[in-house]
């Protein structure tokens, strides 16, 4: 592949940790301006070169980095506008609700042990005391005086442990026109309970939201499984794939008369795996409710499955131990040896993946998937319809912390792909850069980076939002 060096040119300075970057064209307006959500709950938009605050709801979000050291992923997540935004002022919010804190599934750290058949089949109990907390997926009104209302809930979902919320998590479908969510596999690390593989459970899977459809429930219940939505709100659901551990949203790149879908799962231990598909068949939620109360399995021809938990990218999800008698070596052992197996015919491929430790030249160590956009731009010729990605941190980047910026291409044959560094000219001095989300404007010719001086969400106001130029 071809090596590509781009510059960065600073838009935003000084703004708290940027969880979503997207443009949009406000009602009444005529220029398409980048929209900066942050993880502690503001939204901000670029105009006449002023960042102005468009919505800030930091009340309505959970205290963040209480534990950890200052390190969370929860927060305000998700941002999306309606396609009509222009006409009819809806967009919509996935936020951790203040006030919602639990003691969490699990009384301590999970790790699967292959010799103690019970460490691998836990089940979340008590589900309605024994969480960390509560999300909700809201839509939004801009009002005609130019002040956002919240007009009614989508979701309400309670959540087992603080990690693997999504980020980016909420896009809409130029093929479909409904809402896509994106949902983490509930956190902890190894899916503890194997959500992401259970059918009925929300965890880890991708859905479509038929937001046009008329839902009479102002305040749904708060769930984490399907069968527990009223039939309403199951009918408004379909589910697109599961078996995802975390992800840093959806995004779809025009392939003629397709769409080719781009999803990224973030790894265990091991790597960091990117996925397309083109063609796929949802199965309505309604149909997975009734599937299981009639003890049999729903239609599944065309359900996309990334694997997760039997399988981290294209390896069999491993247990990760340094070796006794040598430091430099890694002990590795399959964690769910017969769940590898079940799934190891029916999941998807990645397109691309890359690993935690990589010592090939012109490769990286990476340590998270945080953005996955396609570009259709002509700027930066060298990826032109190439899918660009970014990791929050090579590990070979101590003691001042860089990020990652890498690009990947679909094969006409559909077969894997390798991937290649974007090099970039950028100075950041002696401070921490650590690479939180990419975005992308509405007909995806240009690209956006959100840098963090830290990785804590305690930090504040250590945030630059750079456009990817030239």
């Amino acid at each position: 592949m071809i090596k590509v060096k781009v510059g960065l040119r600073p838009i935003v300075k000084n703004i708290n940790l940027p969880t979503v970057l997207k443009t949009t064209i406000l009602p009444g307006d005529s220029v398409e301006r980048l929209f900066i959500a942050t993880q502690v709950g503001e939204i901000f938009y670029i105009g006449n070169g002023v960042i102005r605050t468009f919505l800030d709801i930091r009340p309505r979000i959970l205290k963040l980095g209480t534990s950890g050291g200052g390190y969370d992923e929860r927060g305000l997540l998700g941002l999306a506008f309606h396609p009509e935004f222009y006409y009819n002022g809806l967009f919509y919010l996935h936020y951790s609700v203040a006030g919602t804190q639990g003691p969490g599934a699990l009384p301590e750290s999970f790790n699967p042990d292959p010799c103690n058949p019970k460490t691998l089949n836990l089940r979340w109990i008590n589900r309605e005391t024994q969480y960390d907390h509560i999300d909700t997926i809201e839509e939004w009104i801009l009002q005609s005086n130019g002040q956002p209302q919240k007009r009614r809930t989508l979701l309400n979902l309670r959540r087992p442990f603080s990690n693997h919320n999504g980020v980016n998590s909420l896009n809409f479908s130029p093929e479909t026109g409904k809402l896509v969510l994106t949902t983490g596999d509930g956190g902890s690390g190894y899916d503890p309970f194997n959500l992401s593989q259970d059918n009925l459970e929300i965890a880890g899977k991708i859905i479509e939201i038929d937001v046009d459809k008329n839902i009479s429930f102002n305040n749904p219940p708060i769930v984490t499984r399907f069968n527990e939505l009223p039939t309403t709100i199951q009918e408004t659901l379909m589910v697109m794939a599961k078996g995802v551990r975390n992800i840093p949203g959806i995004s779809f790149q025009r392939f003629y008369n397709q769409y080719i879908k781009y999803a990224g799962n973030v790894g265990q231990n091991l790597v960091e795996s990117i996925f397309s598909f083109v063609h796929y068949k949802p199965i309505p939620v309604t149909e997975l409710v009734q599937a299981s109360f009639m003890n049999s399995e729903a239609d599944k021809e065309g359900f996309i499955n990334f694997g997760w938990r039997g399988w981290e990218g294209s390896f069999p999800t491993s247990i990760i131990r340094g070796c006794t008698e040598n430091q430099t070596l890694d002990e590795k052992t399959i964690a769910y040896y017969n769940e590898a197996i079940k799934l190891s015919a029916s999941r998807l491929q990645p397109l691309t993946s890359y690993f935690h430790k990589d010592t090939r030249p012109d490769k990286f160590g990476g340590t998270a998937l945080t953005g996955v956009q396609a570009y259709m731009g002509n700027t930066i010729p060298g990826l032109t319809g190439s899918v660009v990605f970014t990791d929050l941190a090579r590990k070979e980047s101590q003691p001042q912390v860089r990020g990652a910026l890498a690009y990947t291409t679909v094969r006409p044959n559909g077969e894997q792909n390798d991937f290649s560094v974007i090099q970039t000219d950028y100075d950041f001095g002696s401070q921490s850069a650590y690479y939180v989300s990419l975005g992308t404007n509405l007909n995806q010719t240009s690209l956006y980076l959100a840098v963090y001086g830290s990785m804590k969400v305690t930090d504040f106001n250590q945030g630059t939002v750079f456009e990817i130029v030239p």
